[in-house]
């Protein structure tokens, strides 16, 4: 690839168009493919009616993997940790040291049970209670991802879920022992060798082999992100993810290698990734540009890495720091990397952002791996209404009420008011009842 072949579009804030190409640059949203939609619907119909029959019948067909019954399917018991025992003893070792700063990072956010009790003697309250089943959706094959084994399932055990289902992807039967070991070390307990919009409808509406589960967490492709919104409302999901996003805010003070480098993280992830930078300096981001331009022809995935940049890169100027937050707070990016000189100011004035990786050592790409907090995090804007995945998506919360008779008989009144005001009258008499004066 010729050096001089890249092109990363340029916008500057006072430019006239300016709102215009930024709109142009972020959106990315594509209209649902009526083809993958209408495969998937078959997908989910043929699980829902069939079970077993059709999982297997779909397995052999779409991960080629050559199964007579959906018992060859389900691991055998112990293999994940056998796979972790055998591993590379570096590679356990890497996987034990994420999984111990994620675990003690999410034993944070444990919800607690509350109650308080007014003066008539009413008490109220909030029972937090953890999912029973949740399953988790892991990608297989070459595209493996150990490190989303232990983001999603060590907050789920955290949470106290009883059972962790995991289905991971076996195509031609390469089964990836990085995720089984990582299954092994996030305790997963069970796990199936299913991918696809198969996978998704058999958690969400059972087999005879694959239980049903309360919730589906995990990333796949256009299939899965597709199988996930359909059987949403039947299972609870995570969230609706699009391609991984960086906004990194930078100026003369960091290495602009290194932030060219940061981009490239995030391009290699696939060609729809979106890396932007936004400076005050004209002069940095041209730096960048030329640091790129040298590192892209050095990666292993410089294809990959080229298209994402051309196609949904960005340099960003802007003419101060106070529009770098009202650039940074429109955009509401997954992931935000400030490498400038005095970053903290910046971060009370960040309303949107999935995660903030502050100053020039918190590479994004940590935060990947073994930081601590989840990786999992809004995409496409959606950090405006949305949060990183935690130990409370693994927990409900249910209302706890217990009227005495004097607060009850208050209370009647003001619910018989609003009950009558909006013609619900059983409503209200039903209200009326426990007032004083009808005992």
């Amino acid at each position: 690839m010729a050096v001089a072949d890249l092109e990363i579009k340029r916008i500057s804030s006072t430019d006239p168009n300016f709102d215009s190409e930024l709109d142009a640059l972020l959106n990315r949203a594509h209209g649902v493919d009526q083809d993958v939609h209408a495969v998937v619907v078959d997908i989910i119909e043929r699980i829902r009616l069939q079970g077993d029959q059709a999982l297997v019948q779909l397995t052999r067909d779409l991960d080629r993997l050559d199964v007579r019954s959906a018992a060859e399917l389900k691991a055998p018991a112990g293999e994940s940790g056998r796979v972790l025992a055998r591993i590379n003893p570096k590679l356990r070792q890497a996987l034990e040291n994420a999984a111990d700063r994620i675990r003690t990072y999410h034993q944070r956010q444990q919800l607690q049970s509350w109650e308080y009790v007014e003066q008539d003697g009413t008490r109220l309250g909030q029972k937090v209670t953890a999912l029973d089943r949740v399953g988790i959706y892991v990608p297989g094959g070459k595209a493996a991802y150990p490190s989303s084994v232990l983001m999603n399932a060590i907050p789920a055990r955290i949470a106290g879920v009883k059972e962790i289902i995991m289905t991971v992807p076996t195509p031609g039967g390469e089964v990836n022992d990085g995720v089984l070991a990582a299954a092994a070390v996030a305790k997963v307990d069970q796990i199936f060798y299913v991918g696809g919009a198969q996978a998704i409808a058999a958690l969400a509406y059972g087999t005879d082999t694959i239980p049903r589960v309360d919730k589906i967490v995990g990333p796949g492709n256009t299939y899965v992100a597709t199988a996930k919104k359909l059987v949403f409302g039947q299972v609870g999901i995570d969230m609706f993810a699009g391609p991984s996003e960086v906004v990194v805010c930078c100026d003369a003070s960091v290495d602009p290698e290194w932030i060219a480098m940061d981009l490239c993280a995030q391009a290699e992830h696939d060609e729809l990734a979106q890396a932007i930078v936004i400076s005050t300096d004209g002069a940095m981001l041209d730096r960048v540009g030329m640091a790129l331009n040298d590192l892209v022809p050095t990666l292993e995935r410089a294809d990959i890495v080229k298209t994402a940049l051309q196609g949904q890169g960005g340099l960003i100027q802007v003419k101060d720091m106070q529009e770098t937050v009202q650039v940074i707070n429109r955009i509401a990016p997954e992931h935000l990397q400030l490498m400038v000189d005095n970053p903290r100011p910046m971060v009370d004035s960040v309303r949107h952002a999935g995660a903030i990786f502050i100053g020039p050592y918190s590479a994004e790409a940590l935060g990947d791996y073994c930081v601590g907090p989840n990786h999992v995090l809004p995409t496409s804007g959606t950090a405006r209404f949305s949060s990183a995945l935690g130990v409370y998506d693994f927990q409900k919360r249910t209302s706890l009420i217990e009227c005495s008779q004097p607060g009850a008989s208050e209370l009647a009144g003001t619910a018989s008011t609003l009950a009558r005001a909006e013609s619900l009258t059983a409503h209200a008499r039903s209200a009326e009842y426990r007032m004083k004066q009808n005992h």
